[in-house]
């Protein structure tokens, strides 16, 4: 936890002091010691106002929405209203004769509850200003109160007596407690049927010893717990969750009871917080942490998981002890007040705003503070101070860039430290903004701005300082962009991308999808990116051949795509949602064509934000506002393998060979040494046309053959022709046929059928491609037929080769490769029909 701010005693005046967050927006904490005033102070520690008040302020509060502060002091009738958007204060005389001792804004309405020290109650609306007294409500001095969602209101006195109204002032429910009433709540009680209409329970602590509940749809039978003695007084009670109470002791104790009827007088967790003492408890729903403060020790927990301690802060300063815990309501800043009158700020959550550029990352480490780093190359972390609470964050090669609402602020990373550049306004507000090493792109209400970030030639030509997409004419809604350093890719409501190349100014491609685009992530090159559509699949574009890929097994609930930073490993990408990771590769180049796997997933620990991707290593934001790595579950062969057994080496060596890492597979296949893992790593090394690879692996396991065939194909540069001889090699013989005849060399189809003894295929293929063949090979398949005693057909195809020219390789340039055992290497099902000698059969490959 990082200390926003600290107001000393000097400042403050005394103790003890009382203190107020801004409801709703927190943007301002209201604070008031023993010297007649109250100071305003801003969520960063800056004063913004000062109100003096004709005695001690003793009570204070915000509205629900946070406009209006409301304030009563000593000695004084009125009440007195400090305007947030004016900063102005108005006095409001209430009427009242008896010196007033509690006041609280209703939480569902404009309402505002004073009470007073001779049991009198005034109701007073902010919006029609109306004032409704209401006087003998108690006898004696009204001590405490709550609101209900429902806008009924529970008040406490010296009396002891516990009164329910309603907004009118009007009492519904009474009931009186043995000892003087505090800390009174509403709630809801945990009950069997779950059908409790509104919150319908008041919790009060009696004498600060026993809880008691009062039912007001059974108000005869109220209950009262007590605890063990050793626990010391109650000091405050928390309702949460689904009828959880969370109470805290003055000796220490943290504990927490359920409100179910099976349950009551159970202690469902207890923990020992706190050595001495016990001062405050709060909780934040938003945030799902409760907070103990006691000696100069806060303890935070988890409220999904108590017995795990969240964080701990340490005030070694504070040696008198500390005082009151408050939360704002977003969960971000927790205030916590001393007994030396001090008042401390703490951020407890961050937005998670963060931005990459290549392997450098930006993100929000305060609420004023962006910190740049780049643990990747070694660079030292640079914070660069901002003006404002940006809602964006972007990073460049060279700048640093944040903003809110219509306006962003450019910092320069240069190597004497942070230069502020300037500030730009835009025409609407920027829900996106991004950066490359010149320009900036800026989303907003449909548009995208691209502009220079610093013009550096003041002779460039204006037009390329800054452009508006899309064009005037064009009707299109921009959804989402992208900014590489060739160029700015953006998507649109009616599913069209369209890059736009930055060093010719204009546009060079465009692809138009059947729906919306809701995301575009291109990789650091632009030249592949994932698109997610209004349908929420996936897909792999390359517009290099404007071909499309379907993501397989793509959940609909993934948020972002980050792809792999490391050089050697481009085709990698994890998509991400709130749970979990799943990593995918783009098999560019295979024998089968480009296509999209899944290689496996890894869990994402709660409330991190995947920034960046680096060679398996995830580095996330936390709400602390501090990077975590994550390695993923299909990177666990970089890890140290040395303690590895021989099932998760082959586990490691399948992962290893999905993610094309040949060399980490060749290591694996070293540390396990047997036959059946290179065979695999070979098999894997033709599948992706690594044929350099292939021969090294085929000459480490003594495959003389295959490397001489390897060796004569490598130099083949038509993409299909040598994936067609690899499919070959592989068995895959009818997707080496379709390559072959999609290649430059087609007649290769027909060599390898006849050579194989397809004499089916050979014929069809021969009637397209060399009908002078067609006698030869109808010899050849009739010989056969006769040897398997087929003889009708046998004589057909004898007939058909009796005439016919029978040399079939007269007018033809061809190069011969002898293929040894690859039938058998390769896997194929029916190898008995093959003569497995040296060497197997020959390929004549045309050119």
């Amino acid at each position: 936890m990082k200390r926003v701010f600290s107001l000393t005693e000097k400042s403050l005046l005394g103790y003890p002091i009382h203190y107020a967050w801004q409801r709703n927006l927190g943007n301002y904490i209201a604070v008031t010691g023993v010297d007649h005033t109250v100071k305003i102070y801003d969520r960063h520690g800056q004063k913004k106002d000062e109100i003096n008040l004709p005695g001690v302020c003793f009570a204070l509060d915000w509205d629900k929405d946070g406009n209006a502060l409301a304030m009563v002091a000593d000695k004084s009738s009125s009440i007195y209203m400090w305007d947030p958007n004016t900063c102005k204060t108005s006095q409001l005389d209430s009427g009242m004769r008896d010196q007033m001792s509690f006041l609280l804004w209703s939480k569902a309405g404009s309402l505002l509850a004073v009470g007073t020290s001779k049991g009198s109650l005034l109701m007073y609306n902010l919006q029609t200003s109306r004032k409704v007294p209401v006087l003998g409500k108690h006898t004696k001095r009204v001590t405490c109160g709550c609101w209900s969602s429902q806008n009924l209101l529970a008040l406490g006195s010296e009396d002891k007596m516990i009164t329910v109204s309603n907004q009118e002032g009007d009492t519904i429910r009474q009931t009186s407690v043995r000892m003087d009433p505090s800390d009174i709540q509403f709630s809801v009680m945990k009950t069997d049927e779950r059908a409790s209409a509104g919150e319908s329970t008041v919790s009060v602590v009696v004498g600060k010893k026993t809880l008691f509940l009062f039912n007001l749809n059974d108000p005869d039978n109220p209950i009262e717990l007590a605890f063990q003695p050793r626990y010391g007084n109650i000091v405050s009670h928390k309702w949460y969750g689904d009828g959880y109470i969370m109470i805290g002791f003055s000796h220490g104790f943290f504990v927490v009871i359920s409100t179910h009827m099976r349950e009551i007088g159970q202690e469902l967790f207890q923990a020992h917080n706190h050595k001495d003492s016990l001062t405050s408890i709060a909780i934040s729903q938003s945030l799902g942490k409760a907070a103990s403060c006691g000696d100069n020790v806060i303890k935070i927990h988890d409220l999904t998981e108590l017995k795990e301690m969240y964080a701990i802060i340490n005030l070694d300063d504070e040696t008198k002890g500390l005082d009151t815990l408050s939360w704002t309501d977003d969960g971000q800043l927790l205030a916590v007040s001393t007994q030396r009158g001090s008042l401390n700020v703490f951020l407890t959550k961050l937005p998670v705003l963060g931005d990459t550029c290549g392997t450098k990352i930006a993100y929000l480490t305060s609420l004023l503070e962006v910190t740049v780093a780049n643990s990747v190359d070694g660079e030292l972390p640079i914070t660069v101070s901002v003006e404002v609470e940006p809602n964006f964050v972007a990073v460049g090669q060279y700048h640093v860039a944040v903003g809110m609402n219509n306006r962003a602020w450019f910092y320069a990373l240069t190597q004497n430290g942070v230069e502020k550049l300037t500030d730009m306004e835009y025409l609407g507000s920027v829900t996106k903004m991004c950066l490359n090493s010149d320009y900036a792109a800026a989303l907003f209400e449909g548009k995208v701005q691209l502009h220079v970030i610093e013009s550096k030639d003041e002779d460039a030509q204006e037009e390329r300082e800054t452009r508006l997409f899309p064009a005037s004419d064009d009707k299109c809604k921009i959804l989402c962009h992208a900014l590489t350093g060739e160029f700015l890719i953006y998507a649109t409501n009616n599913g069209l991308i369209k890059f736009f190349y930055l060093e010719d100014w204009q546009y060079v491609n465009e692809y138009r999808h059947s729906v919306s685009i809701r995301k575009i992530f291109p990789d650091i090159t632009g030249t592949t990116l994932v698109l997610i559509d209004e349908k929420t699949e996936g897909f792999v574009y390359c517009p290099l051949n404007d071909n499309l890929y379907e993501i397989p097994n793509f959940s609909p609930t993934i948020k972002g795509i980050l792809w792999e930073n490391w050089r050697m490993d481009r085709g990698v990408f994890v998509a991400y949602d709130d749970d979990k990771l799943y990593t995918y590769v783009f098999h560019k180049d295979t024998i089968q064509g480009s296509k999209v796997i899944l290689a496996g997933g890894t869990k994402l620990p709660f409330s991190h934000k995947p920034v960046l991707l680096h060679n398996g290593d995830l580095i996330c934001q936390t709400q602390s506002g501090k990077l975590n790595n994550i390695c993923l579950g299909t990177h666990s062969f970089l890890g140290n393998i040395g303690d590895a057994g021989a099932n998760e080496l082959k586990k490691m060596l399948t992962q290893a060979l999905m993610l094309r890492r040949f060399s980490d597979s060749w290591e694996l296949c070293k540390r396990l040494n047997e036959q059946i893992n290179w065979n695999e790593l070979a098999r894997a090394c033709l599948h992706h046309m690594e044929v350099e690879f292939a021969i090294r692996v085929y000459r480490t396991i003594g495959n003389v053959g295959m490397v001489m065939s390897l060796e004569q194909i490598k130099g083949i540069e038509d993409h299909n022709l040598l994936a067609g001889h690899l499919a070959m090699f592989a068995g895959d013989f009818n997707l080496a046929q379709d390559l072959y005849l999609a290649s430059s060399s087609p007649a290769a189809a027909l060599e390898m059928r006849r050579d194989l003894q397809h004499w089916d295929s050979a014929l069809q293929l021969a009637k397209r491609l060399a009908p002078n063949q067609i006698s030869f090979i109808s010899k050849e398949y009739a010989m056969q037929l006769e040897f398997t005693g087929d003889y009708v057909n046998a004589l057909a195809h004898y007939e058909k080769g009796i005439t016919g020219d029978n040399k079939v390789r007269s007018n033809e340039s061809i190069t011969t490769i002898a293929v040894y055992g690859i039938i058998q290497l390769a896997g194929a099902k029916n190898t008995q029909q093959y003569n497995l000698g040296w060497p197997v059969f020959i390929i004549d490959i045309y050119y």
